[in-house]
Formats: structure tokens, C-alpha cells, sequence
């Protein structure tokens, strides 16, 4: 079952305890068929806009900001605040399909690209948009995946290719597309950069959300990049930097530091990568040779990453079904963590690794299983950013208002368990990391009065201890 426990958590956001049964019986390779099979099926879009916000862009260019000048201020800070809104049930309603969808692999797959892909913007259509590419193409072709997100309008917002015109290129969009979304730093040159701006020239979106051409705007001169000349387009740019393997490498190192080890292994990376390549940049084929691999199940590979807020926030869901009456807690515990979906902290993403932990954190994390499931206040004041509070006043304490833990369906999953045993089972489906349980400690400060009150206060204190942060 360690096994599977590993790949769910990696492939998933962790096992939900209705599966313990069949995580006892069957392989790794047999339940990483059954996550591959369940993500196939297109994902129905999460659409929380209004349909008279549609095409309103807020702060997002020239063109919004004509249409933002016929509005009163009232009805700019209504729709603003509306926008803001929305961004919050969408991200509430995507951290649902986390916890809740059967297509684990294909949800994870898009929270990864969703930090690859970094993108802030404050309109909710937009995101949405981006959203559903990211989810859509998750394990689909990486270069499809690619053009698309670069032609979405939250993408080109945000990196300003809107104002990308002949004779005044704009270089924020071409520079993080060859820095952080294909080649990485050091695999170009500045001249590449403004060269490939060039390209990009006339590319643009209209108050629909729909990505335009411009040819009045565009630079039909001939460009130089990447060692090839010719009068290159957007398209034209992509598809070169796609040629080259040093791409495919780039977007395998970050699925194994995410997926597998923080620590560089270049000879697997370099296989995977080449394999990457030669399937013209197949996702699905590329997480099937990392998830199959039998080094993926190393003792070295296995409970070593820190998780991150969200995945944190939904594994304790999956394991522990219970429902929430009152969701502000939710957002208020991914700002206080430091990982608000929608607001990434910069283009680059979020760090990730060490970087979620530090003394205040680490404390929060610690209890937050006690403080949400036990339905207690969170008493602590997020630092003050008016986008990540979405419009709203979050105030330095709020009472979760969890109800509704569904222990009857957790316990029945341990009903095949024998006493001396639980701890034990409890511990394997809870703790991913290799070290021991200490059961002096369970027996000293868990409750034995009834078989019941064991089981609940074994897995309240395995979920409050420092292992339960790591996958």
C-alpha cells in the first residue's frame, strides 16, 4: 500500500480513505491505469463570471480602459468587486474538483501548469479562461498546450503583448516565454528576445476574451532568432523553440523536481527528456515513463517534498471527508500559508520547497488539521494584499465552521483492522514518510475508551505531527 499511498500523493493530491481496499490489493501499475483512465474524458469547464462581465477587462489595456471610461466610478468599484468575487469562487470551486474529482491525475497535472503558467489578473473571465486551457490540455501535447495558453487573454495581459506594436515591441511576453516557460535561463540571447517580440507583434485579445490578430500592429521584417532568419510570427517562434531539445529537457527537470525529487538526477532526467522529445511532446506518455519507472518508488523519492498549502489543504480532505459551512476559512488558510490560487506571487510562480516553511507557518500548518476539523478559530492576521483579499475585509480571526466529519465513513474503512493494529494502518495511509510511529506516544495521548475514540484521536495527532507535512 506504501506504494500506491506514494503515487497518489505525486499523481494525485493523496489517497481518499474509500480507497483504502483497493489500495491493499492492487499494484502501483494497476492503480496508475485507473488514475490515467478516469483523467481521459475532457474536464467541464468552472464558469463563474457573469455573463454582462464578459469582455469587461479590469486594468488590462488600452481597449479596457475605453471602455472602463463610459462607467462611473460606482460602477467601476462594482464591477471591480464583482470581478474579485468572482476570482474567489473560482478558485473555491476549482479546490473542490481537487478534493472531490475521480480525474486526481488530470487535476494535479493542471495545478502544476497553473504554476507554470503563472498568470495574475483580476478579471474573473479571463482567468477562467486560462483555467480551462490548463485543464483541458493537462495531459495532452505540450505544444499545443503552449500556443494556446501564449493566444489566452489572461496571458496576454498580463504580459503586456497587447501593447506589443511594430516599431515599439514590448519584450515581457518573449522573455518569460523563453526564460520560464520553454528554454531557461542561459539558452538565449537578448537578441533572441527582441527578435522573437518582433514576432509576437499585432498579437492581442479583444473585450471578448478572444485572441486576435493584428496585422497593422505587426512587424513583417525579417527577424533572426535562435540562430535561423526568416519573417517569423508568434507561431513561427514557438514552433522553433519547440525544435529544440534543450525545451523538452527544460519541462522535464521541473516535472521531476516536482514530481519525483528536488535533487537533479540528469541521467533520468535526460532519459525521460529524450523520450519527451520523440513523442512530439506527449504529457501523458511522459508521466507514464516517470510513474512507472521502478526508481520512482525509491526509499530516496519517497516522503522527501514539502507540501505545498493547496496540497496540503485538499490531501486533509481526502482523507478525512468532511464538509465546510463556512469556506472564508479556506481562502484565509491559503493566504496565511502563502499560496492563494489565482495570485502567484510573480510570473516565476511559487518556489515551492523550503520556501513554504518558516517559524509562523510552520506552527499554523502544524495545528491547522485540530483548528479546522475541531471547528476553532484561525487567530492570526494574513499580511495586507487587496488582490489575494479579493475585495474583501479578512478579519484576524475566523471561525472555521467545519461540520460534519464523516468519521463513520473513515472508520469503516480500518473495520478489517484488528486493535493492536490500528495505529499501525492508520499511520501507512497518513504519513508517507519511512520513519517509525512512536506508540508509546499514541498509547500515552490518544483517547482508548472505545475503539471510535481511538481511531479519531490517533489520526487528530498524526495529522498534527511534523511528518504529516511531507510526500
Amino acid at each position: 500500500m506504501t506504494n500506491n499511498n506514494h503515487l497518489l500523493w505525486r499523481a494525485g493530491f493523496g489517497p481518499a480513505c474509500e480507497q483504502l481496499t483497493v489500495l491493499r490489493k492492487a499494484s502501483h501499475l494497476q492503480v496508475y491505469d485507473a488514475l490515467e483512465k478516469a483523467s481521459r474524458k475532457e474536464p467541464i469547464p468552472i464558469e463563474v463570471a457573469e455573463n454582462f462581465m464578459k469582455g469587461l477587462s479590469i486594468g488590462i489595456g488600452e481597449a479596457g480602459k475605453m471602455q472602463m471610461r463610459d462607467l462611473s466610478d460606482e460602477q467601476k468599484k462594482n464591477l471591480r468587486k464583482q470581478s474579485r468575487e468572482g476570482i474567489r469562487s473560482l478558485n473555491l470551486r476549482w479546490l473542490g474538483e481537487m478534493v472531490n474529482s475521480n480525474a486526481q491525475l488530470r487535476e494535479k497535472m493542471a495545478f502544476f501548469w497553473h504554476g507554470h503558467f503563472a498568470c495574475r489578473n483580476l478579471n474573473v473571465f479571463y482567468q477562467q479562461q486560462l483555467l480551462q486551457i490548463i485543464r483541458k490540455h493537462a495531459l495532452g501535447n505540450f505544444g499545443e498546450l503552449l500556443k494556446e495558453v501564449s493566444k489566452s487573454s489572461a496571458m496576454i495581459n498580463f504580459l503586456n503583448n497587447n501593447q506589443n506594436r511594430k516599431g515599439h515591441p514590448n519584450e515581457n511576453f518573449a522573455r518569460e516565454l523563453l526564460e520560464l516557460f520553454t528554454l531557461g535561463r542561459g539558452e538565449y540571447s537578448e537578441i533572441d528576445v527582441r527578435e522573437s517580440a518582433r514576432a509576437f507583434t499585432g498579437w492581442g485579445a479583444n473585450l471578448h476574451g478572444e485572441f486576435v490578430f493584428r496585422p497593422f500592429q505587426h512587424d513583417n521584417g525579417s527577424k533572426f532568432f535562435l540562430g535561423k532568419e526568416g519573417n517569423f510570427t508568434g507561431d513561427d517562434i514557438i514552433d522553433i523553440v519547440l525544435q529544440k531539445k534543450q525545451t523538452a529537457f527544460f519541462i522535464t527537470r521541473k516535472l521531476y523536481r516536482f514530481f519525483v525529487n528536488e535533487e537533479d538526477d540528469i541521467e533520468k532526467i535526460g532519459w525521460l527528456a529524450g523520450r519527451f522529445y520523440q513523442s512530439g511532446y506527449s504529457i501523458s506518455s511522459l508521466l507514464r515513463d516517470m510513474f512507472t519507472s521502478n526508481w520512482f518508488y525509491e526509499e530516496a523519492n519517497m516522503g522527501n517534498r514539502i507540501k505545498s498549502p493547496i496540497e496540503l489543504l485538499v490531501g486533509l480532505q481526502r482523507q478525512l471527508p468532511f464538509t465546510v459551512s463556512n469556506e472564508q476559512t479556506l481562502l484565509l488558510a491559503q493566504r496565511l500559508m502563502g499560496q492563494v490560487l489565482f495570485f502567484p506571487p510573480n510570473v516565476a510562480g511559487w518556489p515551492g520547497g523550503r520556501s513554504w516553511i518558516d517559524t509562523s507557518s510552520l506552527l499554523l500548518r502544524l495545528r491547522l488539521p485540530e483548528l479546522i476539523i475541531a471547528g476553532k478559530g484561525l487567530n492570526m492576521r494574513p499580511k495586507t494584499d487587496d488582490d489575494q483579499q479579493m475585495g474583501r475585509t479578512i478579519a484576524s480571526s475566523v471561525t472555521p465552521g467545519f461540520s460534519n466529519v464523516k468519521w463513520d465513513k473513515f472508520q469503516s474503512a480500518f473495520s478489517d483492522t484488528t486493535r493492536p493494529d490500528l495505529a499501525k494502518d492508520i499511520s501507512t495511509f497518513i504519513l508517507q514518510t519511512n520513519s517509525s510511529i512512536d506508540t508509546v506516544m499514541l498509547l500515552k495521548y490518544s483517547d482508548q475508551s472505545t475503539r471510535a475514540s481511538y481511531i479519531k484521536s490517533v489520526t487528530m495527532i498524526l495529522f498534527s505531527c511534523p511528518e504529516y507535512q511531507l510526500h
